[in-house]
């Protein structure tokens, strides 16, 4: 089974195909899901946000989630990240592709290993599944779509925004891109053996990288532009004839 994660402003699936609702109980919370079958493939969406954004990022319940699409037997993700541009090269309405993060939330529980389930750790020489990341890049080519192939994700705690002299330290420690949803779900997707990715579509100018004040309305906008292409191209990804995979995902999690 596969699994796609919408973020802000992708609440569900808008496909011309029967769906079904399902309650998925976790030993961290009961978790609500939309279940499709695209082309003979299974695929569940999960509104990370809840459907109508009705949870701000940092109460997510980020283990819930993720365990329930393990329970379900999903064993691809690819996560949609709304995301504020540090670099005037990458501007809004564009894609990224994650390949790395830096996190600097706070207060967030980021693992399933607290102590009861013994102690683990976790290799992160690749955060995000390359096998997931070359098959979007290789599907992106193919659609004619562009994408910026290689792009560091900053997670914050939000639910503000960042100021200037932040995102000018996030850029100057290697910092592409910013949000605040993509950790610690993507350290949770790892630890349970699962192949993530997330592709970002750029919303807005980081504080201080324009001139002038984050807009509402200019995020809704590239959300608007962005929303059926990123669909279009994750279910295209997810329903491909599945090829030998070369990452190390199911590997990642170090037992002691």
């Amino acid at each position: 089974m596969k699994a796609i994660i919408g973020g802000t402003g992708v609440y569900q699936l808008d496909l011309a195909t029967e769906k079904k609702t399902i309650e998925v109980n976790t030993p961290y919370g009961t978790v609500e899901l939309d279940q499709i079958e695209v082309d003979g493939v299974e695929i569940v969406f999960l509104a990370r946000h809840g459907k109508g954004h009705k949870t701000p990022p940092h109460m997510i319940n980020y283990r819930a989630n993720m365990k329930a699409l393990q329970i379900l037997g999903v064993e691809e993700v690819l996560a949609t990240c709304a995301v504020g541009s540090c670099h005037e090269h990458l501007a809004p309405g564009e894609l990224v592709l994650m390949n790395d993060f830096l996190d600097f939330t706070k207060g967030r529980i980021q693992t399933y290993f607290d102590g009861e389930s013994g102690v683990a750790h976790l290799e992160l020489s690749e955060p995000y599944c390359s096998t997931l990341n070359q098959a979007i890049l290789a599907t992106a080519k193919e659609k004619e779509l562009r994408i910026f192939e290689e792009a560091v994700y900053v997670c914050t705690e939000g639910p503000r925004f960042e100021t200037a002299s932040e995102i000018k330290m996030f850029a100057s420690a290697g910092g592409d891109v910013v949000g605040m949803t993509n950790f610690p779900e993507v350290v949770l997707a790892k630890e349970l053996g699962l192949c993530y990715t997330a592709v970002g579509f750029v919303t807005n100018w980081c504080t201080g990288v324009k001139k002038g004040a984050i807009e509402m309305h200019d995020i809704q906008g590239s959300i608007d532009f962005n929303r059926n292409r990123l669909t279009e191209l994750f279910i295209q990804v997810l329903t491909r004839t599945s090829e030998e995979k070369k990452c190390h995902c199911s590997q990642s999690l170090i037992r002691l």
